[in-house]
């Protein structure tokens, strides 16, 4: 039900449609001065939410930080959270915007950082159909040479939430003792940490997928963009994903 419920009200986090509220409501009110409020309103949302300052300032804040390195600290798993591909069947799998989760996981196993990989995600589809992605992944992990025996999959979750439930289910079976890896995007990690937490699985952040870049404070920093407000939909969604977590 969380799950369902969480897709089917994600149109009320997404600036866009505030603007489009916004806009409706000034089409449809007979007042001239509340007409003049919401379009001045929607007006500045829309800026704020497509000007790349104001996000570059906030991913500044919220991303977690790069993983730093220790010559010496091994760990026994890497758990890569999926997201990253996407199919309508077992065999037809295709990478996405954020494959650098892949990236970094098989880069952890190719450096020896972890001596196994665990892939975690189903579908995380509405109504789901064959595809299920951590299946699918361990397919390309082999295809790098990774032995068999070192892919962990699971293959069941829809949701972060489940990610940790499973990703723990599936590693009490093993003797891959904690802390593990946590591979998933920068913007998401705080997030994910969060569940991990709760979920009573010790983690160490090791993100990827970094939207963000430096501020250079030129002119194209402060005029609107549209990938900046598609952008800025992921935050929202994460930041309030995290108080709902923190709180529930």
């Amino acid at each position: 039900m969380y799950f369902i419920l969480s897709k089917l009200l994600l149109f009320i986090l997404l600036p866009l449609y505030w603007i489009i509220a916004l806009l409706f409501l000034a089409f449809f009110t007979k007042s001239v001065k509340r007409r003049k409020r919401y379009l001045i309103a929607s007006v500045i949302i829309f800026y704020i939410f497509s000007a790349p300052l104001f996000l570059k300032t906030f991913e500044n804040i919220w991303d977690a930080k790069p993983y730093t390195a220790s010559h010496t600290k091994k760990y026994s798993c890497v758990i890569v959270l999926g997201g990253f591909s996407s199919g309508n069947t077992p065999a037809d799998g295709r990478f996405n915007t954020s494959a650098d989760r892949f990236i970094q996981g098989a880069k952890v196993m190719e450096t020896k950082l972890a001596s196994h990989i665990l892939i975690s995600g189903g579908s995380g589809q509405l109504i789901p159909n064959e595809f299920r992605e951590a299946a699918w992944v361990r397919g390309e992990l082999l295809k790098f040479n990774i032995p068999d025996s070192l892919i962990l999959v699971e293959s069941r979750s829809k949701n972060t939430i489940e990610n940790a439930a499973y990703s723990k289910e599936l590693l009490k079976k093993t003797n891959l003792a904690p802390p593990y890896l946590l591979v998933t995007s920068a913007f998401h990690m705080r997030r994910a940490l969060l569940i991990f937490k709760k979920a009573g699985v010790p983690v160490v952040p090791y993100p990827a997928n970094y939207f963000g870049a430096d501020i250079n404070f030129g002119l194209d920093e402060f005029l609107p963009n549209a990938s900046v407000l598609s952008n800025w939909e992921v935050y929202t969604k994460e930041l309030v994903g995290y108080i709902v977590t923190y709180f529930k």
